[in-house]
């Protein structure tokens, strides 16, 4: 058993919303962030016609770089060592969001452009609500999973229009990437459910430092890229490997896994939008009016009822 979220995390002051609000509040914050990644990540590692930093150098350095931010922010806090039964929840987080997830993108938009990318990592919400129904023996209802199968079939059909009905190489590297990251999402959302969310992170990558710090070190580019490729990396070190978490696990602990991981249906037609400034490619109307319908389906969505042993945590 898990020692109670109660004693182990601090009360937050009354903001005047519910729990269920200010979770979806921060997961939108977080899938805002995390929606930036995949331009910044393809701006670090380049393409096969232009490369720049290894896939491998930057799924390994951004955690190195979290990692150390993540030492002095819990000695700042004098944070407890977690509890022993939570390490297990801890170690698959790391699994998912700082090595399965980060190097499969990696790897990904090394063979894909970054607009195919979001619309195939656009299943993520489901795969994350498959899970965290297996994990938290939640019982949604016939409405939410129609809203939640209706959202991410009109992802895909937006990533077969883009994708002209084929799939790339750099696919099988999408979808290792999003089963990765919906399995680190679910048990760090149940370990959130006990820490504060910001230290879960940190101490999901204070652990892995062993592992990424020597790994960053030995990768480390010997050759000159470009400045934008360094922009990239410091954005995914300091953001995606980092702030963002601060926000997403904690409200998926407040809103629910289940519920509030919808919201990340919105996550690939916003890295659309940001592909656009970063890195030049072109938006067209449809993928406007994809987006659009996504956003209505994600809000019906939310108002359907979820019944379960909680809000993500153990039963």
């Amino acid at each position: 058993m898990l020692p109670s979220s109660a004693a182990a995390a601090p009360a937050l002051p009354p903001t005047g919303l519910s729990d269920a609000a200010r979770g979806w509040l921060l997961g939108c914050l977080g899938v805002v962030i995390f929606a930036m990644t995949l331009p910044m990540t393809r701006l670090a590692v380049g393409d096969t016609s232009d490369p720049q930093l290894q896939p491998a150098f930057v799924t390994a350095g951004r955690a190195a770089v979290a990692g150390l931010l993540s030492v002095v922010y819990l000695l700042a806090v004098r944070a407890s060592r977690p509890a022993q039964a939570l390490w297990g929840l801890l170690a698959v987080s790391a699994l998912g969001t700082v090595v399965g997830f980060p190097l499969g993108l990696a790897l990904a938009v090394r063979e894909v452009p970054a607009m195919h990318a979001a619309v195939v990592t656009g299943v993520l919400p489901l795969a994350t609500a498959v899970i965290a129904a297996l994990a938290t023996r939640q019982r949604p209802s016939a409405g939410f999973w129609a809203c939640a199968l209706l959202g991410c079939g009109l992802v895909l059909a937006f990533a077969a229009w883009q994708g002209g009905g084929a799939l790339a190489v750099g696919d099988a590297w999408l979808l290792l990437a999003v089963g990765s990251a919906a399995m680190g999402y679910v048990a760090g959302a149940r370990a959130a459910a006990v820490l504060p969310a910001q230290q879960v992170i940190c101490w999901v990558l204070v652990g892995s430092l062993p592992l990424t710090a020597p790994l960053a070190l030995w990768l480390l580019p010997a050759a000159a890229v470009r400045p934008s490729a360094w922009l990239g990396f410091g954005y995914t070190a300091l953001f995606s490997m980092w702030l963002g978490f601060f926000a997403w696990y904690r409200g998926l602990a407040l809103g629910g896994v289940l519920r509030v991981s919808q919201v990340q249906l919105l996550q690939p037609f916003l890295a659309l939008l940001f592909a656009v400034p970063v890195l030049g490619e072109r938006l067209d109307p449809l993928t406007v009016g994809f987006s659009l319908a996504v956003i209505a389906v994600v809000f019906i969505g939310r108002r359907m009822p979820v019944r379960g042993a909680g809000r993500g945590t153990p039963a």
